[in-house]
């Protein structure tokens, strides 16, 4: 049986792919570490829609898009080549037309939303404020022609977007009542 510890971080360092090793606290595992929390939290939100739904096959391509912006935050500047898929303009664009797809179906709040309508978009809307945190934590260490940033930035988006769609039959519930 394959052991998973390896005691290599036993010292608050960590590998990072491609070779090199940095602090566990770095600027790098924090972005990587954060893309890493928003990849659960959509399975999070994943794990409350229909299996093999609309939703449910959504969430599980972000999920899997996710996994490219780990390995280029995770990846130093010096072995960036060595990466065989980065995400790319056509990635960031390919969301907005399920944005705006998604958008098509409600009608969109005149004002803030409080989460919490039902269990799906409230897990929605997490992942959405998690997925923020990763973009802010992602601007500090994507390099130069990178991508993430951008992604992440219209993740949100679609995730806000799913949040509100997946409430729509309930009513959304603003912060100022109408």
């Amino acid at each position: 049986m394959s052991r998973i510890y390896t005691r290599n971080g036993d010292d608050g360092t960590t590998g990072l792919y491609f070779g090199g090793r940095v602090r566990k606290d770095d600027l790098a595992p924090r972005a990587y570490g954060a893309v890493d929390e928003a990849q659960a939290a959509i399975g999070v939100a994943r794990a409350e829609a229909p299996r093999g739904g609309e939703l449910d096959l959504l969430l599980l391509r972000l999920e899997r898009d996710l996994y490219t912006c780990m390995a280029e935050l995770a990846t130093a500047v010096e072995n960036r080549h060595k990466l065989e898929v980065l995400l790319t303009p056509d990635d960031v664009t390919a969301l907005e037309p399920v944005i705006d797809d998604l958008i098509a179906r409600f009608p969109m709040p005149e004002d803030f939303v409080l989460p919490g309508q039902t269990r799906v978009s409230a897990a929605l809307d997490l992942a959405r404020t998690v997925v923020r945190r990763a973009e802010r934590e992602s601007l500090a260490v994507a390099p130069d022609g990178s991508h993430v940033v951008a992604y992440l930035n219209r993740l949100s988006d679609l995730l806000w977007a799913a949040a509100r769609w997946q409430e729509a039959d309930t009513g959304t519930v603003l912060a100022k009542e109408p």
